[in-house]
């Protein structure tokens, strides 16, 4: 049975349209520069009328290096970042899911890359360690984060009053299975850092695939450009509705994506087309049995 809270997140939510955001930047190695890059767009969006704002992946640092995002690792909590998160969510009376950010991790010479969100009020409600790592070798092109990132091994839902939030960050975008677990969830969030390389082939593919699976809107903030490392990323944040339809995108550069999410319209979906309450996770493979 859901929880008090949960059931009025879900009526809150079905009363009226809102208005979401998601932030497109191309960070370098300055947190401090990115910060004040991510401050000047968040307060766009929220003076465009967006209550829930979605930075991307690693939105503080991009370091010159991969184990830059150790040097600037902080302690949940505490530290320059979090703290930005929260006085920027509290001073725009808007839910903030920040991206992601480099905690510490198990490991020393590791970080978790963390998602966290904070409410109207500037607390942190939700924290989501990034499950996948990402793993290239195609080409020039190579990528080990497990190399400086550990793992985690939660799936995080939040309710909101804006209905159910699931949590992602980036390569878990390749993984259904992850989104499945997720239970019905009102909206997607997804920061992400997408190479150039798959993303121009894969990107918008997965991002409106695991809309429509989940009949669920989605929100994808993208780190877009190139950066002063010598990466480049996809960009092309997008917001996408729960029948797949992409309502706004940014191809590159550091702006806004914005739309309204209309809870009535997905709740008509979901009627229309009960394909949630289809499922049959639990049906088993025919086979002979053993003698």
């Amino acid at each position: 049975m859901p929880s008090p809270s949960s059931t009025q997140s879900r009526i809150a939510a079905q009363q009226s349209a809102f208005k979401v955001a998601a932030v497109q930047m191309a960070s370098g190695p300055n947190v401090a520069g990115n910060l004040n890059e991510a401050r000047r767009l968040i307060e766009k969006a929220a003076q465009q009328g967006a209550k829930l704002v979605v930075l991307p992946e690693f939105f503080a640092i991009m370091g010159m290096q991969n184990t830059d995002v150790v040097t600037v690792r902080e302690q949940p909590g505490s530290g320059q970042i979090q703290s930005f998160l929260s006085e920027t969510a509290r001073k725009h009376q808007i839910w903030l899911v920040g991206g992601s950010i480099p905690l510490v991790a198990d490991a020393p010479n590791k970080v978790r890359n963390s998602c966290l969100v904070y409410n109207e009020l500037g607390e942190q409600v939700a924290r989501y360690d990034k499950i996948h790592l990402f793993n290239l070798e195609l080409g020039n092109e190579q990528y080990q984060e497990a190399d400086t990132i550990e793992p985690g091994n939660q799936v995080v839902v939040v309710d909101s009053p804006f209905g159910r939030i699931g949590l992602a960050i980036c390569y878990d975008l390749r993984f259904p299975e992850l989104f499945r677990s997720m239970q019905d969830v009102d909206i997607i969030v997804l920061p992400a850092a997408f190479t150039a390389t798959t993303g121009k082939v894969h990107w918008e593919s997965l991002v409106r695939a695991r809309a429509i699976e989940n009949l669920s809107y989605f929100i994808a903030a993208a780190q877009g450009g190139y950066h002063v490392n010598g990466r480049e990323t996809h960009g092309h944040s997008m917001i996408v509705d729960p029948w797949g339809r992409v309502l706004d995108e940014l191809t590159r550069g550091s702006d806004v994506v914005m739309a309204d999410v209309n809870p009535g319209y997905q709740a008509s979906l979901r009627s229309s087309l009960p394909v949630l309450s289809h499922r049959t996770i639990f049906c088993q493979p025919r086979g002979q049995k053993s003698k």
